[in-house]
């Protein structure tokens, strides 16, 4: 982050403010766990701030700390959108393009406050005043660890505060598996420890709470996986009359997709999911090794996000996007 930002950030911060704080649309791990504490972050200086996530988030993340203070950007559009018109701040965590709230788009654009974005994908779009943005890092949490040493508060650090980091770099960093888990992130999480994070109650709270029924929604969709092996690919359907039979709730396909990696000689997985609500098909890429999931989310389904993991979505009916899928990967190298 350049000096001059970091500078300039200290004198915002310097006097007690409104900030509101803002995750991407349908947050995970590392959105909830960098805007929450980001929150708590910001009590310790007398600042008034708000979480407000676009969409409900998913339950196996109600546990962390602040998360019953988070509003609902779609559950209270008045009382929400009066809050961000007064904000004299706003932190965009974990996204770099407005267009990832979904709705909330059209309010945020509107507002005269400076946004600060903190993200960790590519391709940022410039819409903030100060932006730190770096692709190296594995999660925006780590960042989030690395604004508050910037700032030169890291005194302010404690439990609280280090459970939510913890989180979301457990998360996006796929339990430290994925390429961006460095030594310096394995440092930061040996200090987070140190402030006294559960670290192995954690892992149980995020992964060994399922349902009966998300796991029957789990074997569904290993039943409906096909694998194609002359392109190092599988891949995953689920329709919204399997999400019902199975009484789906948000969160409880998390995760599936990377189930496809598991399989020996397979190096791209996607998972495609009817919502016959936001009439959209939901995706997610998964890959292991050079093979861009970012650049063919981007080039070919609307999407976006890292080398090995990203996001897309598509208009198609669902078939039709998995016919789509199924031409593409014959014509790519993996």
């Amino acid at each position: 982050m350049k000096k001059e930002d970091i500078e300039s950030i200290v004198e915002l911060l310097a006097i007690p403010k409104k900030i509101a704080i803002i995750p991407h649309r349908s947050p995970d791990g590392d959105a909830m766990g960098s805007t929450l504490a980001l929150y708590h972050f910001l009590l310790k200086g007398n600042h008034q701030p708000t979480v407000i996530a676009p969409n409900e988030f998913p339950e196996f993340l109600a546990w962390l700390p602040g998360s019953e203070k988070v509003l609902i950007f779609e559950n209270e559009k008045e009382k929400t959108t009066q809050l961000l018109q007064d904000c004299d701040l706003i932190f965009t965590l974990d996204f770099n393009a407005l267009h990832r709230v979904g709705e909330m788009e059209k309010t945020l654009v509107q507002l005269k406050a400076p946004f600060i974005m903190i993200d960790h994908h590519q391709s940022p779009d410039n819409y903030a005043t100060f932006t730190y943005s770096d692709t190296q890092f594995g999660s925006t949490c780590e960042m989030i660890y690395n604004f508050i040493s910037f700032i030169k508060q890291k005194e302010h650090l404690d439990k609280t505060i280090a459970t939510c980091i913890y989180t979301g770099i457990l998360t996006d960093s796929g339990s430290f598996r994925f390429p961006k888990t460095t030594g310096t992130t394995h440092r930061i999480i040996a200090e987070l420890i140190d402030l006294g994070v559960e670290n192995t109650k954690i892992p149980m709270l995020l992964f060994d709470n399922n349902s009966y029924h998300s796991l029957q929604l789990l074997g569904r969709a290993l039943q409906n996986m096909v694998v194609v092996p002359e392109h190092k690919t599988a891949y995953i359907s689920l329709s919204q009359k399997e999400l019902d039979q199975f009484q789906y709730v948000k969160g409880d396909t998390e995760g599936i997709v990377n189930y496809g990696l598991t399989i020996k000689g397979i190096d791209f997985a996607a998972i495609f999911i009817e919502h016959k609500d936001e009439n959209i098909i939901k995706i997610s890429f998964r890959s292991q090794g050079d093979f861009d999931v970012n650049q063919f989310a981007r080039n070919h389904f609307n999407g976006g996000g890292h080398i090995n993991a990203a996001g897309g979505k598509s208009y198609l009916s669902l078939k039709d996007t998995v016919s789509k899928f199924k031409e593409l990967i014959n014509e790519i190298s993996i």
